[in-house]
């Protein structure tokens, strides 16, 4: 019969300083980011149809090749979308600025800095924030190599922010203060420009 005195000891638990758990909250928020990106990603590659060229002995005529094209967006631009995919696309969108451009890069509010919560109803703001999503998309990727980051701060997010944020920006008469929330679309000169065009005795200049 062994001696229980001579039993192998349990292991003491590891104790975690608590400077390092700070860090270690932080890498984990940022690696669910990741997680839910790559989510994000995944479900709109697979929401995306898959074309399958069927075989033919016969020469594919123009008609044909019409109507192909015309399944397939010409752009992956979310501007050049419409209707379901342009909604899938702004969902996916929303997630990476909800969990990585905000958090990591949303400043303080201030009158210099305005912000709108808001920001998908601003078709500005949608075209800027998507372009900055496709390239982040490119250059963070391993592809991308070492500096891909560093290019896409210096030549895609430090841009993007001076114009998004300004006080002339998208956000002019949106929100300037966290107590203060604010909402409100400037108008565009489109419409004005659109109201000149069918005016029955406009003229073009000789």
């Amino acid at each position: 019969m062994s001696d229980p005195s001579k039993a192998t000891p349990e292991p003491q638990p590891f104790r975690v300083p608590d400077g390092d758990l700070d860090d270690l909250a932080s890498t984990l928020a940022k690696t669910m980011a990741e997680v839910r990106q790559h989510g994000v990603i995944l479900d709109r590659l697979g929401s995306e149809p898959v074309s399958t060229p069927q075989p033919t002995d016969d020469t594919p005529t123009a008609d044909t090749a019409d109507a192909d094209s015309a399944d397939v967006p010409a752009s992956v631009f979310i501007l050049a979308l419409g209707g379901e995919a342009y909604a899938v696309e702004l969902a996916a969108l929303s997630d990476w600025v909800n969990y990585l451009f905000l958090p990591v890069y949303g400043r303080e509010i201030s009158t210099t800095r305005p912000w709108c919560d808001q920001w998908h109803e601003h078709p500005e703001a949608v075209a800027r924030l998507h372009a900055l999503w496709l390239a982040w998309q490119q250059l963070t990727d391993t592809e991308a190599g070492l500096s891909g980051p560093s290019t896409w701060h210096r030549d895609h997010l430090d841009q993007a922010l001076v114009h998004l944020r300004a006080p002339d920006g998208p956000f002019a008469a949106c929100t300037t203060s966290p107590s203060r929330p604010n909402h409100r679309v400037l108008a565009t000169l489109a419409p004005e420009l659109a109201g000149a065009t069918q005016r029955p005795n406009a003229q073009r200049p000789m």
